[in-house]
C-alpha cells in the first residue's frame, strides 16, 4: 500500500492560520482518528482534535475523496491556529499513526502527475508560479500551469495520430489501392504534415521563457569612473555597490536582481573598461566584463560611442548630468547619448527605465502568449526535425517519422520519456506542494 503523506503547506508559523494536508489511502482514518466522525465531502466542519485524550486544537476540517481531489487520492486538509506549538503537536500525532510519513519536497505535486490530475508542463507552471515575482512571471507561470501548452500539445497530438492513421491505412490496403491514389494521398499527407511543421517553427520563433524566470540581463559597463556604480544604485534605491571617486573602484560583477513596472531584470555592473592594465585583478575583471557585454540581453554603455561593443539592444547613456557640464568626453557632446540622466538627481531616470521596459517588450514573450521553456524547446525541435524527415514517398518510412514526431511530443507533457528529470523538478517545490 502506497504511503499517506502529510506536510505543512501553508508558511512557518506563527501565523493566523496553519494548513496540514494529508494523502493517500489512509488520510481518512487519520482524519477520523483525529477528529472523529468524518465530514461530508468538500464540506467544511469544525471539530475538535484529540490525540492521546490530550485536545489538540479545534480545527476546519474538509475531505476530499478520491479521485476527486488535489491529488487524485483522499484529501484531508487541517485548518488549525497557527502557533508553532498546535502544527508541530499535530504532525507529532500524524507521525505517529502507523502508515503515515512527512511529505518530501514536491511530492503532493508529484502523486498529482501521476494520477493524471495534472501534466508535466502544468507542474512546470506550478513551480514557476511559486517563484514567481514580478507580474510578468505570474501571468506566464499561470498561463503554462492553467494547461495553455497542454491544450496546445493536445491538439498536436491528435493531428499526428490523424497523419499516422492515413499513412497506416496505405500501408493496410496497398495491395487493394491503385498507384495513382497512393501517390495522391501521400501528396496530401506530405502537405498536411508540411503545415504542422511551419507551425511548429512558429512557436519555437517565440521568446523563450527563461528569460521571464531568471529576468533580463541588463550589463552596466563603460570606461572607469563613468557613473556605472552610481547608476545601479540610483536603479535599486539602495548602496548595492561602492561609490568612490576613484576610478576602478569595481573590480568583478556585481549583480541586483530587480522588478521594473511588473519586469524582472538583472542589473550587472561591471569593471571599469580601458586600454591594458598591469594590475592582474584590474584585467579578469576587465575579462569578465567583457563576458558579461557578450551574454546580457541588454547593454548600457557609460562612453564615448566610438568605444561601445556592438551590441543587438544598446543604449548609449550619458550619466553624471549634474557634474559633467560641456566636457568634451561627454558622450552627448558629439550627439551620441541616446539617454542623459543624473542618478544622483534622478533627472533621465524615468527615460532611462521607459527605454528599458520598451526593450523588454521586444525580448519577452507577448502578454497571453505561451513561452516554451528549454525543455519543451528542445523537444518540440526533436519533432520538427522528425517532420522533416517524414516528408517522403515511402509510406513506411513516413510511418517511422510520425512515430518519432509523436514520441517527441509526448514527452512534453510528460506522457513518454521525463523519469530521469522528474526528480529535478519537484525537488524545487516547498515541502508541502
Amino acid at each position: 500500500m502506497k504511503d499517506t503523506i502529510f506536510a505543512l503547506s501553508s508558511g512557518m508559523p506563527p501565523a493566523a492560520l496553519a494548513l496540514v494536508r494529508i494523502s493517500g489511502p489512509q488520510a481518512a482514518s487519520a482524519l477520523a482518528a483525529l477528529g472523529g466522525k468524518l465530514p461530508a465531502p468538500r464540506r467544511a466542519t469544525l471539530r475538535d482534535l484529540y490525540w492521546d485524550g490530550i485536545l489538540l486544537d479545534s480545527a476546519l476540517i474538509l475531505h476530499f475523496p478520491a479521485p476527486h481531489s488535489a491529488t487524485g487520492e483522499d484529501v484531508v486538509e487541517l485548518h488549525l491556529h497557527g502557533s508553532i506549538g498546535v502544527v508541530r503537536a499535530v504532525e507529532r500525532a500524524l507521525a505517529a499513526m502507523p502508515g503515515l510519513r512527512a511529505a518530501q519536497a514536491g511530492e503532493f505535486t508529484r502523486r498529482a502527475l501521476e494520477n493524471g490530475r495534472l501534466d508535466l508542463t502544468e507542474a512546470e507552471g506550478l513551480s514557476d508560479l511559486l517563484a514567481a515575482e514580478s507580474e510578468n512571471q505570474r501571468r506566464a507561470a499561470m498561463l503554462l500551469a492553467g494547461g495553455a501548452l497542454s491544450r496546445a500539445v493536445g491538439e498536436w497530438q491528435g493531428q499526428l495520430l490523424t497523419l499516422s492513421a492515413r499513412v497506416e491505412a496505405l500501408l493496410d490496403f496497398a495491395d487493394e489501392e491503385d498507384v495513382g491514389s497512393d501517390a495522391a494521398e501521400i501528396d496530401n499527407i506530405n502537405k498536411d504534415i508540411a503545415g504542422l511543421a511551419t507551425s511548429w517553427q512558429q512557436w519555437l520563433a517565440r521568446p523563450r521563457g527563461e528569460r521571464l524566470r531568471d529576468g533580463i540581463l541588463v550589463a552596466i559597463a563603460g570606461p572607469p569612473n563613468a557613473g556605472k556604480s552610481t547608476l545601479l544604485n540610483g536603479l535599486a534605491a539602495r548602496d548595492a555597490a561602492i561609490v568612490s571617486p576613484i576610478a576602478g573602484t569595481t573590480r568583478d560583477i556585481i549583480e541586483v536582481p530587480l522588478a521594473l513596472c511588473g519586469i524582472a531584470f538583472r542589473f550587472a555592473d561591471t569593471a571599469g573598461l580601458h586600454s591594458g592594465s598591469d594590475d592582474a585583478i584590474e584585467a579578469e575583471g576587465m575579462a569578465r566584463a567583457r563576458t558579461l557585454i557578450d551574454q546580457a540581453d541588454i547593454l548600457l554603455w557609460l562612453g564615448n560611442a566610438a568605444d561601445a561593443p556592438e551590441h543587438r539592444a544598446r543604449a548609449i547613456v550619458a550619466a553624471k548630468a549634474d557634474v559633467r557640464g560641456n566636457d568634451a568626453d561627454w558622450p552627448d557632446a558629439a550627439g551620441a547619448a541616446d539617454i542623459i540622466l543624473s542618478a544622483q538627481t534622478g533627472d533621465g531616470m524615468v527615460a532611462l527605465v521607459d527605454w528599458l521596459v520598451a526593450q523588454a517588450g521586444e525580448i519577452l514573450p507577448r502578454a497571453g502568449e505561451v513561452a516554451l521553456n528549454a525543455r519543451h524547446h528542445a523537444a518540440l525541435t526533436m519533432a520538427l526535425d522528425a517532420l522533416g524527415d517524414a516528408r517522403q514517398d515511402d509510406p513506411l518510412l513516413l510511418a517511422e517519422s510520425l512515430r518519432a514526431a509523436r514520441v517527441a511530443i509526448d514527452a512534453i507533457t510528460g506522457q513518454a520519456g521525463t523519469e530521469n528529470m522528474l526528480d529535478a523538478l519537484f525537488s524545487r517545490f516547498c515541502i508541502g506542494k
